[in-house]
């Protein structure tokens, strides 16, 4: 039930400067805005989906009760009978307007452990998938679940814990579990074609295909297949055939074809033919226009030598495309007369040809430039998802990473730098290889040069695509973006966006900001992500941000380092956002905002007069642009100067009257 979500990068975003030397920009192609939506919407589209789909499995409601009444559900059932489904469902019913949804990681190298608290924020979603998971791995979950499972009941979270089928279960998380079964096959058949937008009459009547098919217990997945062969065989149906053809032709399709297709290219032995037969299996429902331009674009990237007849006596696209069992639609969309043939002719060519796959790339990106609007992002997502299905399906995902990095470098396109992103994109949501792919974006991230315009391309899938579903390694790879980039800075407000959503995110940057000595680049971030206001924003919890104390230690290790070793003018602006918040009359909380700055500024040794001094020239600064008026903010201003002097032992502990006022 994982559908490929399609991919649009947004937003303009600059160069990274990411080795020494100096660093030139002559143009080059730029990632802007558009109209197709991101991964995080794309991956709230495909759970709302997921959500309509799901027939609820027997267990469904304690499951669901349980994890109402514990805020922990463990579930367990037969594989394949949608138990991780079940869990997406389940959390996305108990979502709140707090908190994110993210799918715990254990054992990756940059994953935080499960007995950690910091893994869990107040009012998230978490799921840990270990349906797949060894007997060491299982056991190595089980002595954390208790720990886990004390933070999410003291972040009023929600936990849903899929284990390995049988697996041994401590006494002690016993009560925890929910046995799932298998749904009814039949059952499961008609939601997904209901979905489809099959007619009802159509798929309610009784039909010996389906009857054949539901009566063998299948997995979830492959149910949802079936129902889409359905769907296809009814849009290229015609117009006189029912639902009974409908499903003969997707029985039909669901047989290997490996021997018929390799007959059928032993007997295509001329270059245009086979380039035809790859082109429409590569564009399979795409104009057939482009297919025509696509074809030629093929034999010129294989270097094929021309026929050298004269135009006219070239064989029409018409008949080429009968030779190769194709026909052209009422809409000019090219297809194979047989359903899903096209995926046998890819997989043909990509097993038994192996030296023509380096020239699939260059040429796919050749098809993505085209100015044809017959090239619609459609068409190029579908192309970049065939091709890269190939590489996924051989277990070569090394070389699809390697494809998206040589795109982005030689980008000359936005399409292109888009098709790069779509390529990563499918690599990570492969259940085979997303783990690589996770581990392979971090080292890029971390340490390796980037060139061109791969920079651009990282950060979209970062803060998309990794940020949908894995959010703490996405913070982490955008910090390591960020800390190399110069204006515009589109890491950095990607990094930005990502704490904005998460409170316990927010928490987790600044602490590695503050984990080490911070270097320019970090001030730089954390410049950008102390905005007062989410810091002393309480409307979700007991207590803010600015009132833990691993949080004030973060801060004020930071603080102490910006008023250190950066020019006033550039922290001034962000003092003042401190100020004017603790003029806004949010008691306590608007007082540690000052505590805070007066004790970064102690901690500067022999330079920390220059240091309150500066910080006492900016309240007298901020007054002017206050916006709530010069009284409070004066008053906030004289507070500062009082606790200031008492840092210097120069005057008594209880502020002034004034100063007093500033607080409710």
């Amino acid at each position: 039930m994982n559908q490929q979500g399609t991919t649009r990068v947004e937003n303009p975003h600059g160069f990274i400067h990411t080795g020494a030397g100096n660093i030139y920009v002559n143009g080059g192609a730029h990632l802007q805005d558009s109209d197709k939506p991101a991964f995080r919407r794309v991956a709230e589209d495909q759970l709302r989906r997921l959500r309509r789909v799901l027939v609820d499995p027997p267990g469904m409601g304690k499951a669901r009760a349980m994890l109402a009444d514990t805020g922990t559900v463990i579930l367990d059932g037969d594989p394949g009978s949608g138990r991780t489904s079940a869990a997406r469902v389940l959390l996305r019913d108990c979502r709140r307007d707090s908190g994110v949804f993210h799918e715990l990681l254990p054992g990756e190298e940059d994953e935080l452990a499960l007995h950690d608290p910091a893994l869990v924020g107040t009012g998230d979603q978490l799921l840990l998938d270990l349906s797949g998971a060894d007997d060491r791995q299982w056991s190595a979950a089980r002595a954390d679940l208790p720990a886990l499972r004390k933070s999410v009941h003291e972040q009023h979270s929600h936990l849903v814990v899929v284990m390995p089928h049988d697996g041994i279960l401590d006494p002690d998380l016993q009560y925890y579990r929910v046995g799932i079964g298998r749904p009814p096959g039949l059952q499961v058949l008609r939601r997904h074609l209901r979905i489809h937008g099959m007619p009802y009459e159509q798929y309610m009547r009784s039909d010996v295909t389906v009857d054949e098919f539901v009566g063998v217990e299948r997995p979830m997945r492959e149910i949802a297949d079936f129902a889409d062969l359905v769907r296809r065989a009814r849009e290229t149906a015609r117009p006189d055939e029912e639902f009974a053809q409908w499903c003969t032709t997707a029985k039909t399709a669901r047989n290997d074809r490996r021997k018929e297709v390799a007959t059928r290219v032993a007997a295509l032995r001329e270059d245009p033919q086979r380039a035809l037969l790859i082109t429409v299996s590569m564009l399979h429902g795409a104009h057939a226009d482009v297919i025509h331009r696509a074809a030629q674009l093929l034999l010129r990237t294989l270097a094929s030598p021309s026929d050298g007849l004269p135009l006219l006596q070239h064989k029409d696209l018409a008949e080429r495309l009968t030779e190769i069992s194709a026909a052209t639609g009422p809409h000019g969309h090219v297809r194979f007369t047989d359903l899903d043939y096209d995926s046998a002719v890819r997989a043909h060519f990509w097993d038994h040809m192996p030296d023509l796959r380096p020239h699939l790339g260059t040429w796919a990106a050749s098809i993505v430039d085209l100015n044809d609007p017959h090239v619609t992002p459609t068409v190029r997502d579908d192309l970049v998802t065939r091709l890269a299905g190939q590489y996924l399906r051989t277990r070569r995902g090394d070389s699809l990473a390697s494809l998206a990095e040589r795109w982005s470098i030689e980008a000359t396109s936005r399409a292109r730098l888009e098709a790069a992103v779509h390529a990563l994109a499918c690599g990570l949501e492969d259940p085979a290889h997303g783990r690589e792919f996770r581990e392979r974006i971090y080292q890029w991230c971390a340490h390796r040069r980037l060139r061109g315009e791969f920079a651009q391309v990282l950060v979209r899938i970062c803060a998309d695509a990794l940020a949908a579903s894995h959010p703490d390694q996405a913070l982490l790879r955008l910090y390591y973006l960020a800390r190399r980039e110069r204006d515009p800075a589109p890491a950095l407000q990607a990094l930005d966006d990502l704490v904005a959503g998460s409170r316990r995110l927010r928490r987790r940057l600044l602490d590695r900001l503050a984990r080490y000595s911070p270097s320019p680049p970090d001030l730089s971030i954390f410049l950008r992500v102390c905005d007062p206001v989410p810091l002393t924003d309480s409307s979700e919890t007991s207590r803010a941000l600015v009132e833990e104390r691993e949080v004030q230690r973060s801060l004020t290790t930071c603080w102490h380092a910006v008023l250190a070793g950066l020019p006033r003018a550039t922290w001034q602006p962000h003092a003042a956002r401190w100020l004017h918040r603790a003029a806004d009359g949010i008691g306590r909380r608007g007082e540690l905002l000052l505590d805070l700055l007066v004790s970064a500024a102690e901690r500067c040794g022999e330079r920390r007069g220059e240091a309150f001094a500066a910080l006492y020239a900016s309240a007298r600064e901020a007054e002017r642009t206050a916006p709530g008026g010069l009284k409070r903010s004066a008053e906030t201003t004289e507070l500062l100067l009082h606790k200031i002097n008492v840092a210097q032992g120069l005057g008594p502990a209880t502020p002034p009257p004034s100063a007093r006022g500033t607080q409710p």
